[in-house]
């Protein structure tokens, strides 16, 4: 990730977020805190079919907690933005609980390629960081500032263990399907 910015609290998008985010938390001094009550019946908003399927869960999914961010600059951490429908959604939940400021930190690099091993996502143009740059992306989703992990980062985290980079720089550790990979259900 980048350089810190300043802030009032570092919060993490519930629950994988968490971790980098008292991580961050930690290396930045700036205090770690909850910002968002999950809902635990909602699953992964982002592989949801249809754009409005995406936008209701999210809704249904998280509520901040106004008292946690009213008047902060907040500093949020999410695991990675896919389509940046729930970035989207989420930046605008905190400014309407009174968040001053929203920054956006991706404990990932961004999605630029085909996840074939576990997002399911049939179309590049679908990723948000296709084609467009951070500064583009920050405007989309309403942030004042946007930084991701950088790819050169990974090999750190996991040291001595080999990952997958496919989604991150389109070289996977097999060959792709060539076909749509979609269920009958998808399509």
């Amino acid at each position: 990730m980048d350089s810190y910015v300043e802030a009032d609290l570092v919060v993490g998008v519930p629950e994988s977020g968490n971790a980098a985010a008292l991580g961050y938390a930690m290396q930045s001094g700036i205090p770690y805190g909850n910002a968002f009550v999950k809902n635990g019946y909602v699953g992964r908003t982002f592989i949801k079919p249809k754009q409005s399927n995406r936008e209701s869960a999210v809704r249904v999914k998280l509520n901040v907690l106004k008292e946690a961010v009213n008047g902060k600059r907040i500093i949020m951490i999410d695991d990675s933005i896919v389509r940046g429908t729930t970035s989207e959604r989420i930046v605008k939940m905190l400014r309407d609980a009174g968040a001053t400021e929203v920054h956006v930190r991706v404990s990932s690099p961004p999605f630029l390629w085909f996840c074939y091993f576990g997002t399911d996502i049939p179309q590049r143009e679908q990723l948000i960081a296709y084609n467009r740059r951070i500064d583009d992306i920050c405007k989309i989703i309403g942030a004042d500032s946007l930084g991701y992990l950088g790819i050169d980062r990974l090999g750190g985290l996991v040291k001595g263990k080999k990952i997958c980079t496919g989604c991150f720089n389109g070289v996977y550790p097999i060959e792709p399907p060539a076909g749509d990979i979609r269920g009958e259900f998808e399509q």
